[in-house]
């Protein structure tokens, strides 16, 4: 009577490490690849810098970063920029003791409302909702006044319109 014998398989600890062996080997060589490149890279840098050595002209390193630091004082940077982008609008608004209603803030014509905003001074005043209008022209928000509220209360909505 003959044994049929069942051929075992390896042990998943030991595929991992085949795996790992076969990375690490592979990542040798392609670190002896870059060895190799790199020495000739060695060349063209010293080509480069002899080209960059020419293109100085005889000027310092300080001489020239003074030129391009006025160069740079002359354009106009971002936050100038940025601003000239945007318009703050502002509408007014009052309502009596428990009342309150939307208030709409409206971009000049071809300006779209990037967000909104309200100031109420004396604080008796909630906002419920904050919002562009349908086609972003115009920014609402819906003021509700404490019915507490000695008086009428009055504040300020505002949009800022992207230009």
């Amino acid at each position: 009577m003959s044994r049929a014998y069942k051929r075992a398989l390896p042990e998943p600890g030991l595929v991992v490490a085949c795996i790992a062996l076969i990375v690490s080997l592979s990542g040798t060589a392609v670190a002896a690849g870059i060895v190799a490149n790199a020495r000739h890279a060695n060349k063209a840098d010293l080509a480069a810098r002899a080209l960059n050595a020419d293109r100085l002209q005889g000027r310092t390193a300080v001489q020239i970063a003074s030129a391009g630091a006025q160069a740079g004082a002359q354009l106009p940077g971002p936050a100038s920029t940025a601003m000239g982008l945007v318009a703050v609008k502002t509408s007014t608004w009052s309502f009596a003791p428990g009342a309150g209603g939307d208030v709409t803030v409206a971009c000049d014509v071809g300006q779209k409302a990037l967000s909104g905003g309200w100031e109420d001074p004396n604080a008796w005043g909630s906002v419920r909702d904050s919002r562009p209008v349908s086609d972003a022209a115009s920014w609402r928000i819906h003021v509700t006044v404490s019915s507490t509220a000695p008086d009428d209360q009055s504040g300020t909505a505002y949009a800022v319109c992207l230009k």
